[in-house]
């Protein structure tokens, strides 16, 4: 079977890959809960920074190659953002917790679709923003406003599944003039740059026993990252996509099992309806291509 059109692995890369990246936030989670989580970010981008310079020294042409771009600002908001976006969402996590973070979390595949429209250009129907609108209603269920109940830390998830999506769509952008492995360069060392000056004023002394769950974060991303990658080699975006949900499911097992987390019957129904409509508009999206 070519390269591309092997549908079976790639699902089956992509759930490994949902799986550690739920290992990953875990970890983030639990490292955070105890350190600056500037300190955890900053030291799990400096192992990231690494493996992506790896991996791009690897490529024809090397670094040199990887780091030329057509668009270097774009590149480089592209890197800020998504460690910006992982600062808020770990931060989220040691607030709210694992379950409803990720559950409001889900929802930044509906932002996708609503804003490929004035980001991308990309026509979308109204059955895609029923399905946006039914989301929205689900994001509402989890929080549950004018209850008594609400947690003003609920818009940091919120937050950060606006700058994935923002970072998911301008990485579609770039990719008109700039190839993978240059985003990923870019990605990698903009990340990095980024949280060795924010966490270098962060830092703290950590255990030994720490120290190693520190280790499998950095281990975890990198695996994850690589994993992705080769997911979108050997299959469809489109077929691959909507198994990212698995995440959620990874992640609240997480929160409950380990971290004792209780899944309120509000965030179970308000994560269905987002999940669903999130696969709805990707079913619309792969018809409207087709």
């Amino acid at each position: 079977m070519s390269a591309g059109t092997n549908t079976r692995l790639g699902v089956l890369l992509m759930v490994a890959t949902t799986m550690i990246f739920a290992l990953q936030d875990g970890l983030s989670l639990h490292l955070s809960s105890t350190y600056n989580v500037y300190m955890v970010v900053m030291v799990r981008y400096w192992f990231f920074a690494a493996f992506v310079m790896t991996v791009s020294a690897k490529q024809a042409g090397g670094l040199r190659n990887a780091a030329r771009t057509k668009q270097p600002a774009l590149q480089a908001f592209r890197g800020v953002l998504l460690a910006a976006e992982i600062c808020v969402m770990v931060t989220g996590f040691t607030l709210l917790g694992m379950v409803e973070s990720l559950a409001i979390f889900s929802a930044y595949t509906l932002i996708v679709a609503a804003l490929s429209g004035p980001i991308l250009g990309e026509t979308v129907g109204w059955r895609r923003w029923l399905a946006i609108a039914v989301g929205f209603c689900g994001v509402l269920v989890i929080l549950k406003p004018g209850f008594g109940v609400f947690s003003p830390y609920a818009i940091i998830p919120f937050f950060a599944a606006f700058m994935f999506a923002l970072y998911s769509l301008l990485t579609r952008y770039v990719a008109r003039l700039d190839s993978t492995a240059t985003s990923f360069f870019w990605t990698g060392v903009m990340g990095c740059l980024l949280m060795s000056v924010i966490g270098a004023f962060h830092f703290e002394n950590m255990s030994p026993s720490d120290w190693g769950l520190m280790l499998c974060l950095c281990c975890t991303g990198s695996v994850g990252h690589w994993l992705l990658i080769r997911c979108y080699e050997v299959a469809e975006a489109s077929a691959v996509q909507p198994f990212t949900y698995l995440q959620l499911v990874f992640g609240a097992s997480i929160g409950v099992l380990v971290f004792g987390e209780v899944v309120r019957p509000n965030v179970a129904i308000g994560a269905l309806l987002v999940v669903a409509a999130g696969l709805f508009t990707l079913w619309r999206a792969r018809v409207a291509k087709s």
